[in-house]
C-alpha cells in the first residue's frame, strides 16, 4: 500500500507571502523538515499541490514559480525530505483550470502515476480549498494547519471544518497522522 501526504505550499510549508516569486523570500516554517522526515520514515510519499494564480494574473512567470519550488526542495533535502512531484495550477481563479484546488485532479493524477492509495493518504493545507481538494479526492483525512490563513478560517467558519482535523502546524500534522496509522 502506497500512502501519500499532499501538501499545499504557501501558508502550509512556507510562510504566506502575497504572490511569492523570489526564492530569497522563502521562509520555511520551523520544524517543517523534521516533521516531514518523520512521515517519510513512516512510509509516506510527499507531494506538493499548489495554486499559483500570480502566474495567470501576470504577476510572475512559471519559471519564477519553478525557481521558488527548486529552492524549497533544496531546503527540505537538507532534512532528508524529498517531494515525489510538485503539481502547479497556474491559472487565475476566473480562468478554466484542470487542477486548480479544490479540484482533486492533481491527487488523482498522482494516484495513477505513483500507484497511491488515496483512502490511506492525507491532504494538508491552510485554506478551505485545500481541504476540499482532499475530500473531493477521497483521502483518509484533510488537515488544516493554523499557519497561513488557517487560524482565520478556523475562527470565521468553524462549521465548515467539521470533517477536518485542525492543528497548529506541520509538527502536529506528523504527530496526528502517526497516531492515526
Amino acid at each position: 500500500m502506497k500512502r501519500a501526504l499532499f501538501l499545499d505550499r504557501d501558508g502550509t510549508l512556507i510562510a504566506e507571502k502575497n504572490y511569492l516569486s523570489r526564492p530569497e523570500e522563502v521562509e520555511i516554517f520551523p520544524g517543517a523538515g523534521a516533521a516531514l522526515k518523520r512521515l517519510v520514515d513512516a512510509g509516506f510519499q510527499l507531494f506538493m499541490v499548489t495554486n499559483q494564480s500570480g502566474i495567470g494574473r501576470g504577476y510572475f512567470t512559471m519559471a519564477d514559480a519553478e525557481r521558488v519550488n527548486e529552492h524549497i526542495v533544496a531546503e527540505f533535502a537538507r532534512a532528508e525530505v524529498r517531494f515525489e512531484k510538485i503539481y502547479i495550477a497556474p491559472e487565475a481563479p476566473d480562468q478554466p483550470s484542470r487542477g486548480r484546488k479544490p479540484s482533486p485532479q492533481f491527487l488523482l493524477d498522482a494516484r495513477d502515476e505513483f500507484g497511491l492509495e488515496l483512502a490511506e493518504s492525507y491532504m494538508v493545507g491552510d485554506k478551505l480549498i485545500d481541504l476540499e481538494c482532499g475530500w473531493n479526492a477521497g483521502v483518509k483525512k484533510s488537515l488544516l494547519v493554523r499557519t497561513g490563513y488557517g487560524a482565520k478560517l478556523e475562527q470565521k467558519t468553524p462549521e465548515l471544518l467539521a470533517r477536518a482535523v485542525v492543528v497548529a502546524g506541520l509538527t502536529e500534522v506528523a504527530e496526528w497522522i502517526l497516531r492515526a496509522v
